[in-house]
């Protein structure tokens, strides 16, 4: 076990309400569901479902969005302490087409969203230096103030001996254009202990065409744990000098893959938090694995995390 703080894992950036494809009305209009959502809220979501005391720190509007929201986080029990509630920005909104094959289309409502309007005045210290992990993505990076935000929080909770876990998590309608975005998730590689990224992502930030030659690229690039997510391929890691592959569950048709990989850090995360980082790390990415694969055979982010028995089960019984 790392560390002994009050909090387990605290994540800052973006809290929102993901309105997701539900299919066609009697009269044959579109159907958007409304599910709480966010790249940071769903890794605390799945790591408080799998035991771990969690704090979420971020900015919603004070209306009936981010009521909504913040009322999710508390039935999951994350600690809002450091949820600010804006009367003058509005919660971001995100509509999300489920294709076929269960992968997803986005479209934001952020103009600006509350979330990129984080203040460092705003930050929660109680937070940022009670934590043994602190993980964040890039979205929180798109916009200021939110960015150096972002940044004082990091190096905040880094110098208070938290591990910083980091999810270059791209959408391209958030940033001005590609260069701008792969700088900005690149700028922030120095001060990151956990690197956790999608084969996509790892060829956007390394300009390399293959998914293992952009794995290799990364490691070369960062002394992080760096864990590279390949969807139903499951999941290759190179941390402390070793380097595992393994492969992903079955899980017949997904349904939708929203939070997949969310799931797949917090439940890493949580495994961190156990027993330290790079220790059992070939178990802890079948651990991973096995959440994200039960994720994806629901609807939506947070109400798509797994719940730890449903995570043992599927590591004892091997497919879904």
């Amino acid at each position: 076990m790392i560390g002994n703080k009050p909090f387990d894992i605290v994540a800052l950036g973006e809290l929102l309400i993901d309105f997701t494809d539900a299919g066609l009305s009697p009269a044959g209009q579109q159907l958007y569901e409304q599910n709480p959502g966010g790249a940071p809220a769903n890794v605390l979501c799945a790591a408080a479902r799998l035991g771990m005391k969690t704090g979420f720190i971020g900015k919603v509007g004070s209306g009936m969005q981010g009521r909504f929201l913040r009322g999710a986080l508390v039935k999951e029990g994350i600690d809002v302490s450091g949820l600010v509630m804006s009367e003058t920005e509005s919660t971001t909104l995100a509509f999300v087409n489920i294709c076929k094959n269960g992968e997803r289309e986005f479209s934001f409502c952020r103009f600006p969203g509350a979330d990129t309007c984080l203040r460092e005045s705003e930050l929660s210290g109680a937070l940022l230096h009670g934590c043994r992990i602190f993980h964040f993505g890039s979205l929180s990076m798109t916009d200021e103030p939110a960015r150096s935000a972002t940044i004082a929080a990091v190096r905040a909770a880094g110098e208070s001996g938290a591990l910083i876990s980091y999810d270059p998590n791209y959408r391209a309608p958030l940033w001005p254009d590609e260069s701008t975005a792969k700088g900005m998730m690149l700028s922030v590689l120095p001060l990151v202990d956990i690197l956790k990224l999608s084969a996509e992502e790892a060829r956007l930030l390394t300009g390399q065409s293959g998914d293992i030659a952009a794995f290799r690229a990364l490691t070369s690039m960062t002394g992080a744990c760096v864990v590279m997510t390949m969807g139903a391929d499951g999941a290759i890691c190179a941390c402390g000098g070793k380097t595992v592959e393994v492969p992903g569950f079955s899980v017949g048709k997904a349904v939708d893959t929203t939070g997949a990989g969310d799931a797949f850090c917090g439940a890493l995360l949580s495994r961190i938090c156990r027993h330290g980082i790079g220790i059992g790390i070939g178990e802890d990415i079948r651990f991973a694995n096995a959440a994200a694969a039960l994720c994806v055979a629901k609807r939506g982010g947070i109400p798509a995390m797994p719940y730890l028995d449903e995570v043992e089960s599927l590591l004892q019984n091997g497919a879904l």
